[in-house]
């Protein structure tokens, strides 16, 4: 690791061309790297009057200050996460993928993409930080921005928009490949206006029923990059936004052989039978649902001999022609939902308990079929076990058993779960199926990121159609920045950065992922391999941003500013070590 330590020096270069000599001079620090010597470059003063680059070179050379003036810093931005993100940006390319030559538009969603990461706000707030005058980032004038008023970005933002299904299909060409995986899932965030036509009434997953809300769907390689992003109305169900998704890889992605991995509730038996069955180069992987389980249990193509010794087995079924059955059972899983169905069936016997006892109350007693039925649904809708209890409702009576032969058939398929594919045991082994739909997950973390964590989607300040839609795909390319930079950020984040270490430990795929030794070192010391603390993404681009730049000026002396940067801590030069990016 290179030392801290160094000399800061003026560094002037002379070259002659066609008889004139041009003189450049350069703020320099000197530092050892093991046996190397090595020169870093802070900035260049060749703007600056003469008399002042004298001053700089004679102060830093240890000369006494003069009595005319002295240093005074005019201000101080943030910086260092606006370097490794921008860095990063721009090394992934994404700046062509947005236009391939350089203009005001593309140079404004840039600047959207990185405050996204940075600091997720309304396009107004974005436009503030962004400003010369109330800069909070020094975002701005990295990107040479000058003047900005709020309606430039959101004509950007329609910029982008317009471009979508172009930046899509280059993603999809440098991620995609003839054959892959693709990964898809949907969900939805809720809205408090009332404008869009894309706002209806529909199941939402942030449990705020009776707000209206968008569905989007998210399209990730099998290794979790996002690809592509789809919104749709409110009222959506996720099973029809398959077919679109399915014609948008094959036909605009131009990929013919693909496996389509989606959970139980996206491609479902009426998806395969119309839409996927029998298409020539199109497969799919996806899992049964528990009334399907249930139904091979009863036909005892599911029996517990299935898992004496193993915890996966390949059946198949009648029902399923021409496709394959991947049954496993997971005991930590099994123990899991064993635990809280105890914990369920425990808290309705304690509230219907309550109203039984009501119903026998000497002073007003709860009568009546209904007021007592009422109260019932209410905690049966609660805590959703009403299907283990018997129930008996009279107007003048409230009493309840536990229906033990359901709880019992219920209890014999925990931590069982059935993979149902259709692509042929040459191409994917059982475990490379069960492999598959797990990992679903990493869209589930991205839609994490997207949502809550890191770029938060919502509060959606948009009233038109595509400006939402635009929204939504910027936060995708947000997401896809932030995706990179995790997976090389790995060593200083708690994920585990050696995880196919971990993987070749595995037993079985049906048990939980391990975690390499040095992920778990990094669990109980909070200390990286190299004494670096352990950090999360988003405190991560924190302490980088404590990196500053500060604007500096020679007191007395007019036309004298220039910039500089603080230091780097340890922590923050392996993070752009990591990145490859410099300050």
């Amino acid at each position: 690791m290179p030392s801290r330590s160094g000399a800061v020096h003026v560094a002037t270069t002379r070259r002659t061309y066609k008889g004139r000599v041009y003189e450049t001079h350069l703020l320099r620090r000197t530092y050892r790297d093991g046996e190397q010597v090595k020169h870093q470059t802070l900035g260049n003063l060749s703007h600056l009057p003469p008399d002042l680059i004298e001053t700089i070179r004679r102060r830093l050379r240890g000369d006494p200050p003069e009595t005319q003036g002295h240093w005074e810093v005019i201000r101080s931005l943030p910086h260092g996460h606006v370097a490794a993100v921008l860095g990063t940006l721009k090394a992934l390319g994404v700046e062509s993928l947005l236009a391939s030559r350089p203009c005001r538009e593309r140079s404004l969603v840039v600047a959207m993409i990185v405050a996204r990461v940075i600091a997720p706000a309304s396009k107004l707030a974005t436009a503030r930080a962004l400003r010369e005058e109330t800069a909070s980032l020094s975002l701005g004038r990295e990107l040479d921005l000058g003047t900005l008023e709020d309606e430039e970005l959101f004509r950007a933002l329609d910029w982008l928009f317009e471009r979508q299904a172009r930046i899509e299909t280059k993603l999809a060409k440098s991620h995609l490949a003839d054959g892959t995986l693709v990964l898809y899932d949907v969900t939805s965030s809720y809205y408090t206006g009332r404008r869009s036509t894309l706002l209806q009434l529909g199941y939402s997953r942030d449990g705020k029923r009776g707000s209206p809300q968008i569905v989007y769907g998210l399209l990730c390689n099998a290794q979790g990059c996002p690809m592509a992003i789809e919104v749709f109305a409110g009222n959506t169900a996720d099973p029809k936004t398959l077919s679109t998704q399915v014609a948008k890889v094959r036909q605009r992605f131009g990929v013919q052989r693909v496996v389509f991995v989606g959970d139980r509730g996206l491609i479902t038996s009426r998806r395969i039978d119309e839409e996927l069955r029998d298409v020539e180069g199109l497969d799919w992987i996806t899992a049964l649902r528990a009334d399907s389980i249930k139904m091979l249990a009863s036909q005892g193509v599911i029996q517990p001999s299935l898992f004496d010794q193993r915890d996966l087995a390949e059946v198949v079924s009648p029902d399923f022609p021409g496709e394959r059955l991947i049954v496993c059972r997971n005991p930590l899983l099994a123990e899991e939902r064993a635990r809280k169905r105890r914990e369920l069936l425990a808290a309705t016997e304690r509230e219907l308990a309550a109203i039984a006892a009501a119903t026998r109350r000497a002073k007003g007693p709860l009568r009546g079929a209904a007021a007592i039925g009422l109260r019932v649904g209410k905690v049966l809708n609660r805590y959703k076990v009403g299907k283990h209890f018997e129930l008996t409702i009279r107007d003048d009576e409230f009493s309840y058993r536990r229906a033990e032969a359901n709880i019992e058939e219920e209890s014999a398929l925990d931590g069982i779960y059935v993979i149902r594919t259709s692509v042929a045991v040459e191409a994917f082994g059982p475990e490379d199926a069960v492999r598959a739909y797990k990992d679903l997950s990493k869209v589930e973390r991205a839609f994490r990121s997207i949502k809550t964590v890191d770029l938060k989607v919502r509060p959606i300040f948009h009233w038109l159609d595509d400006r939402i839609r635009g929204h939504v795909f910027l936060c995708m390319l947000a997401y896809y920045v932030e995706w990179h930079m995790r997976g090389k950020l790995a060593p200083l984040l708690f994920d585990d950065h050696e995880r196919a270490e971990a993987e070749a430990t595995r037993t079985s795929i049906v048990n939980r992922a391990p975690r390499s030794e040095a992920a778990r070192v990094k669990d109980e010391t909070r200390r990286t391999c190299d004494g670096l603390p352990v950090h999360s993404f988003r405190t991560l681009l924190a302490d980088l941003g404590t990196l500053a730049k500060n604007r500096v000026r020679l007191a007395g002396v007019p036309n004298s500013e220039l910039d500089l940067l603080t230091h780097p801590t340890p922590l923050q030069e392996r993070a752009f070590a990591l990145l490859g990016v410099a300050p």
